[in-house]
C-alpha cells in the first residue's frame, strides 16, 4: 500500500525529488542540525501537540471557517466559491499556524530569540505575537520598501514589542529582508533561531512549515463536506514563497480528483523585473540555502521580481511548489497587479470581506476560473489574510469603485 504523500516527502536529506536540500555556510551546519534532530524529537510527542492544539484553539481562534461566497459566485455566474477564512486566525492571516509551533520549538531548544524576515509583514506580526505570549525576544528584518507600503504592521509589531531592521541594500523588499535576517541569525546562532516564515530556506524548515500550516487543509478538507456533497472541484491559493497555498493543498494532495492551483504574482506584465511568476517563467537554481525554481537575470543571480503584494514578491518558491509543478500534480495560475485590486474591491463589496493583496490574487484568479466552469462545480479558496495592512496603499493608489458592479 503506498504512503501517503505527507509521509512520502521529503526525504531525510529534504529534498522533494531534486529540489530543496541545504545549502549553508559551514559554520550553520551544527544548529541546523539542532533544529532538525528538536523538531524530529517534539513532533510526535503528546506534550507539543497538547500545547499547539490548546493555543489553536484558545488563543488562535482555529479552526476557522469555510464561507460560501454566494454574491461573488452569482456576479461571477460559473462555479461556486468558497473560502476558507484564515484572515480569521488571530493577527489577521495564516502566518500564525506555524508561528506559534516555531516558537514552541525554540523554547524547547532553550533559545532567547528568535529572528525571522517578512515581506507583507504579517509572519512578522505573526511572529512578535507568539514570542510574546511564550515570552522571547523578536527581531524582524523588513525592507525599506516594504516598512513604508506596510506602515500598519509595522506600528503593530513595535507595539508587540518587536525590533525593527530595515533591509537598506538592493531593492529593500523581501529578499533583501531574508538576506539581512539570515546574517543576523548567523552572528548569534547560540542564543536564537531563524524562523523562517514561508515553506522555502534550507532544509527543514520546508518540511517544518508545510507540516505547521497543513491544519488548513486537513481542516478544510472536513468542513467542505459540510457545504457540498463532494470534495471541491478545484482549491486555489496565492504563492510567493508558497505557505498558505501549501497548507490547503496538504489536505487534497492524495485527491486526484481535486485540481490544485498556485496562483503567482503577474505584476505590471511579463518582462523581468515586472513580476515575481517564479514557477512559470524561472529555472532551477539556488538561493537561500535551498534549491528550486528561481527567476534569474542574464548573470544566473536572483531577478529583480516586483508585485503590488509585499509577501508574495520573492524570486523563488518553495522547493515542493517546484517539485509538484514539475509532477504535474499542481497548476498555475496567474493574477496581475489590476486583476488583484478588482478582486480586493469586489470581495469587500460583494461579501464585505477586505482581503490582504496576496489573497486579492488567489480571489482573482478564483474569478477568472469560476467563468470558465459551469455552476455545478465548486471552487475553495485561501484567503489566506485580512486587508487591514493594505487600505490605506490602495485607496491612495486605486482609487474606491463608484460601483460594486
Amino acid at each position: 500500500m503506498q504512503k501517503p504523500y505527507l509521509e512520502s516527502y521529503p526525504d531525510k536529506n529534504g529534498y522533494f525529488g531534486k529540489f530543496g536540500g541545504s545549502f549553508i555556510p559551514p559554520e550553520l551546519e551544527k544548529p541546523f542540525q539542532e533544529i532538525i534532530k528538536a523538531y524530529e524529537e517534539i513532533k510526535n510527542s503528546d506534550e507539543f501537540i497538547r500545547d499547539l492544539k490548546y493555543v489553536r484553539k484558545h488563543y488562535q481562534g482555529r479552526p476557522t471557517p469555510i464561507s460560501f461566497a454566494k454574491n461573488l459566485t452569482n456576479y461571477c455566474d460559473g462555479a461556486k466559491i468558497y473560502l476558507k477564512r484564515e484572515d480569521l486566525n488571530h493577527t489577521g492571516a495564516h502566518k500564525l499556524n506555524h508561528c506559534m509551533a516555531e516558537v514552541i520549538l525554540a523554547k524547547h531548544l532553550g533559545k532567547k530569540r528568535v529572528i525571522a524576515e517578512t515581506g507583507a509583514g504579517q509572519h512578522g506580526v505573526a511572529l512578535a505575537t507568539a514570542a510574546a505570549y511564550f515570552g522571547l525576544e523578536c527581531e524582524i528584518h523588513m525592507g525599506e520598501v516594504d516598512i513604508k507600503k506596510e506602515y500598519p504592521n509595522v506600528i503593530r509589531m513595535k507595539i508587540l514589542g518587536a525590533k525593527i531592521v530595515p533591509a537598506t541594500h538592493g531593492l529593500k523588499t523581501l529578499k533583501e529582508a531574508v538576506d539581512s535576517a539570515f546574517d543576523a541569525y548567523l552572528a548569534d546562532t547560540q542564543n536564537s533561531i531563524y524562523c523562517i516564515g514561508s515553506v522555502v530556506g534550507p532544509h527543514p524548515f520546508p518540511m517544518m512549515v508545510r507540516d505547521f500550516q497543513s491544519v488548513i487543509g486537513l481542516e478544510a478538507k472536513e468542513q467542505f463536506l459540510e457545504h457540498e456533497p463532494t470534495l471541491p472541484n478545484s482549491v486555489v491559493a496565492c504563492v510567493g514563497g508558497g505557505s498558505n497555498a501549501m497548507g490547503i493543498f496538504a489536505g487534497f494532495i492524495d485527491e486526484n480528483d481535486v485540481d490544485l492551483y498556485g496562483v503567482e504574482p503577474m505584476g505590471r506584465g511579463n518582462t523581468i523585473g515586472e513580476h515575481s511568476a517564479s514557477l512559470t517563467y524561472g529555472e532551477e537554481g539556488i538561493m537561500h540555502g535551498f534549491n528550486s525554481i528561481m527567476l534569474k537575470d542574464k548573470k544566473g543571480e536572483p531577478a529583480p521580481v516586483y508585485s503590488i503584494g509585499s509577501g508574495i514578491d520573492y524570486p523563488s518558491v518553495g522547493p515542493e511548489h517546484a517539485f509538484l509543478k514539475t509532477q504535474g500534480r499542481t497548476k498555475v495560475g496567474l493574477c496581475d497587479d489590476k486583476e488583484a485590486i478588482d478582486a480586493f474591491y469586489k470581495l469587500s463589496q460583494l461579501e464585505g470581506i477586505i482581503p490582504a493583496l496576496e489573497s486579492a490574487h488567489a480571489v482573482g484568479f478564483a474569478m477568472k476560473l469560476a467563468k470558465t466552469l459551469s455552476k455545478d462545480k465548486t471552487i475553495l479558496v485561501n484567503l489566506s489574510g485580512r486587508g487591514d495592512k493594505d487600505i490605506d496603499f490602495v485607496v491612495e493608489n486605486h482609487p474606491i469603485p463608484n460601483s460594486k458592479f
